[in-house]
């Protein structure tokens, strides 16, 4: 941390009383440090302490005193900052952060930082366990914002359980990893993904198409780009915004997705086939709207054929690249992954039951299996479809950096 510029915000919680102690621990270290405070925070810890042990202004509130010489603080602090490190996250504070709300010194600057943004919360036990609170949490992690959980533990109510700020040291630690660029171990990565359902025309109005809401896919590629990845996202028709510094590539049928996957699999590091592409495709679509009084009383035919198996033809031509297949089974669950795994000749498997509560189709959690080439079977907790993202991206990242 030697010479890094680390802005430390520090936002109304008991645990504000550590923070003198982590500031003199980064100058000791090297680092020059800033300090910002809410007003609520001052109420615990003097910001003339703060001051003492940074050697530099205290920001308290939206208007810094003195006001005459104030100008556009934020912006320059924020520009300065190497790193902002906000500790302890208040259940207020990480709910302002979530919305985009700037009214205070830590808020304000959180939004106009440039850099990485290190989230420490500390709360009582069912603040942090409030279905709010980590709802504010995972959306933190998609904008981008580090996390570092709280731990267990005596709390300041009497109460025991999560919600203690980390000590000192390990929020030090956690600072020094970031600067080490542990959060990018996909920097200089190209990743493709691709994401949602394809639709298959049966005439202009109507198609076959699927559940899949395109969650899973997309929180990949968020995630591989908050780790430095350049990220390519074929996605089919879906209600998602595109995630920050990530190309997407539209389109609708399994055709056009073959197509779109095919011209760009050739340089990837990774390829991750989290789409749910259709098996079938109406043979003859109709050029008009099939109206009902056309079709005679009974049942209605729609004769269909195959459709092109994107990700068999990305195990042909596999290289180098890592590629991950998903896996859809309602039974002989680990049976059919693993027979999917070697007949695609994939490195990874992500297994799911749409049946399981809390996973499957168009839902933000996710209960997944994840196997290995070598026949690892490994069974993840329910978690937000992002950590899942997380958990598999680990996993790429590690067989990267190993050469295989």
């Amino acid at each position: 941390m030697k010479d890094k510029n680390i802005l430390v915000g520090i936002t109304g919680g008991i645990a504000a009383y550590k923070i003198p102690l982590l500031v003199r621990d980064f100058v000791k270290a090297g680092a020059r440090v800033r300090v910002a405070m809410t007003e609520s925070a001052a109420e615990f810890i003097a910001p003339l302490t703060l001051s003492t042990l940074s050697g530099n202004r205290v920001a308290v509130g939206s208007f810094p005193r003195p006001a005459t010489d104030s100008g556009t603080w934020h912006i320059e602090l924020a520009s300065w900052a190497d790193l902002m490190l906000i500790a302890p996250a208040t259940a207020n504070t990480i709910a302002k952060l979530a919305q985009g709300i700037s009214d205070n010194a830590v808020t304000t600057l959180a939004l106009a930082m440039r850099g990485p943004t290190l989230i420490s919360p500390a709360m009582d036990r069912d603040m942090w366990l409030h279905p709010a609170t980590q709802s504010n949490i995972l959306r933190l992690k998609e904008l981008g914002y580090i996390l570092l959980p709280p731990e267990e533990g005596e709390l300041a109510s009497g109460l025991t359980g999560p919600g203690r700020l980390p000590h000192p040291e390990k929020i030090l630690n956690a600072v020094a990893g970031v600067f080490k660029n542990a959060h990018k171990d996909l920097l200089d990565k190209k990743i493709l993904v691709t994401a949602g359902p394809t639709r298959e025309p049966v005439d202009p109005v109507r198609y076959l198409g699927n559940r899949s809401s395109g969650k899973m896919g997309f929180a990949i590629a968020n995630a591989a780009a908050q780790r430095g990845a350049s990220v390519t996202l074929v996605s089919g028709p879906v209600s998602l915004e595109t995630p920050r510094n990530v190309q997407r590539v539209d389109v609708e049928t399994a055709a056009e997705m073959y197509q779109a996957v095919m011209k760009r699999q050739r340089g990837m590091n990774a390829v991750i086939m989290a789409a749910a592409v259709a098996d079938f495709a109406p043979a003859a679509p109709a050029v008009k709207k099939i109206k009902k009084e056309e079709v005679p009383a009974g049942l209605f035919h729609i004769e269909c054929r195959r459709t092109k198996d994107i990700l068999h033809q990305l195990g042909v031509k596999k290289k180098d690249s890592i590629l991950v297949g998903f896996a859809l089974e309602t039974d002989n669950e680990i049976s059919g992954a693993k027979k999917k795994l070697r007949d695609k000749n994939l490195d990874y498997i992500v297994l799911n039951n749409p049946a399981a509560r809390g996973a499957g189709f168009e839902t933000d959690t996710n209960i997944v299996t994840i196997i290995s080439k070598s026949g690892h079977v490994e069974r993840l907790r329910k978690m937000a479809k992002f950590d899942v993202a997380n958990e598999i991206l680990s996993r790429i990242s590690k067989r990267l950096a190993a050469g295989k």
